[in-house]
């Protein structure tokens, strides 16, 4: 029934599920930035190419999160994971052989469409198969997601020096997608997101709650897209080299993933996580006030303190969202659109540092401008109460 728990050894299959999903949601954004010269030299983006290369999936993870719910009532969440785990595997096997720019923004694109519809439809597949367990599973999720950001920030450029050639630093994120794929295939329950009468996403939008999740969601995620596009090349312009710049950005994943599993826990059965949410945006404010003030005075130490903000603050804003309603099919819909308009906000700062780069010679200005972001986020999630504050709930239409 709706809600009710798997077995223990099921539980554990799909935990495996979630795990290596998580995994492969990221490091095809992160193993960029250590290899964006050698890309650039080959493909001639440029600087404001390169950023389309986190802006797109971005923009898709935004667009196609909108249409999760409505493909899940259609096809059902086990379907729609696997065709996106598949989509995923593809991008990163047609990566090898990549010569241009446009090439390479196909498989931008192909790999944002798979990661947005993992992450529009499994939160609700978590929220109803763990419904007692749904903060520690999400912020596993959240965990892994980050972890997979650290492999391919130290992965892609040990990989690319070893092959002799970027294409391999890429393309070794079919691995964890296809083993998640074939995982699912086996354990993911084919009644996780049967379809339903209805659109559970039906009222939301007309929830100014939804608005406000979104708004957050986006202003903290904008500072995780410009950190990861331009946090390696900003090391390589002061000397650093590619693994070394690489390494820093798997410091930063690493944070994001212990601040991910922990918060979560650590917040337990709280009511209201908004004293969690501004301790990671101190934190975040912290590391962009390092960087652009002290960027190698404690470089490791800075990008710690920010991983920790932005990895907390994505798990506990995922958790926010799953908590605002009580029906896991409405909740995991509110998940979805939270996602998907914060991903459209999070898509565009990648370009904005590309354009003040070009006008100021540096990076400082972008890392002030996400400390400012920091600060009216934590200003904004005032007005988001727990869900037995009494706000007005929307209505289910149907």
């Amino acid at each position: 029934m709706a809600g009710a728990e798997p077995s223990r050894g099921a539980r554990t299959r799909l935990l495996a599920v979630v795990v290596l999903a998580g995994l492969s949601l990221r490091p095809f954004l992160t193993g960029i930035g250590p290899l964006a010269a050698d890309i650039d030299a080959q493909t001639g983006l440029g600087l404001k190419g390169l950023a389309l290369l986190t802006l797109l999936p971005m923009l898709l993870m935004g667009l196609f999160a909108f249409a999760g719910p409505a493909l899940q009532a259609r096809f059902g969440a086990r379907r729609v994971v696997m065709a996106a785990l598949a989509l995923l595997a593809l991008g990163g096997v047609l990566r090898l052989g990549v010569a241009s720019g446009w090439q390479m923004l196909a498989t931008a694109a192909l790999l944002g469409l798979g990661a947005a519809l993992v992450q529009a439809v499994l939160p609700g597949v978590v929220k109803q198969r763990f419904a007692h367990r749904a903060g520690l599973v999400m912020g596993l999720y959240s965990a892994m997601l980050m972890g997979g950001g650290a492999l391919g920030a130290q992965l892609a450029p040990l990989i690319a020096a070893a092959a002799g050639d970027w294409h391999a630093g890429l393309a070794w994120t079919a691995l964890p997608a296809a083993l998640a794929l074939a995982l699912a295939a086996r354990h993911l329950p084919r009644d996780a997101g049967a379809a339903r009468r209805g659109n559970a996403a039906a009222g939301l939008l007309g929830w100014p709650r939804t608005w406000l999740l979104m708004a957050c969601f986006g202003l903290v995620n904008g500072g995780y897209s410009t950190v990861v596009a331009w946090l390696p090349p900003f090391y390589r312009e002061l000397g650093w080299t590619p693994v070394a710049s690489g390494g820093l950005l798997a410091c930063l994943a690493v944070a994001q993933a212990v601040a991910a599993l922990l918060l979560p826990a650590l917040a337990g059965a709280s009511g209201d996580r908004r004293p969690w949410l501004w301790l990671t945006l101190a934190l975040q404010a912290l590391g962009f006030a390092a960087l652009a003030g002290w960027p190698e005075a404690a470089p490791v130490a800075s990008v710690l303190l920010l991983g920790a903000g932005l990895g907390g603050c994505f798990a506990l804003s995922l958790l926010v969202a799953l908590e605002q309603l009580g029906d896991p099919a409405r909740a995991g819909a509110l998940s979805a659109l939270m996602q998907g308009g914060g991903f459209l906000i999070a898509a565009l700062p990648p370009w904005i540092v590309a354009v003040l780069h070009e006008r100021t010679g540096g990076f400082q200005a972008s890392w002030l401008l996400h400390l400012g972001c920091a600060i009216v986020v934590a200003g904004l999630y005032r007005r988001v109460a727990p869900r037995s504050d009494g706000a007005a709930l929307p209505a289910q239409a149907g």
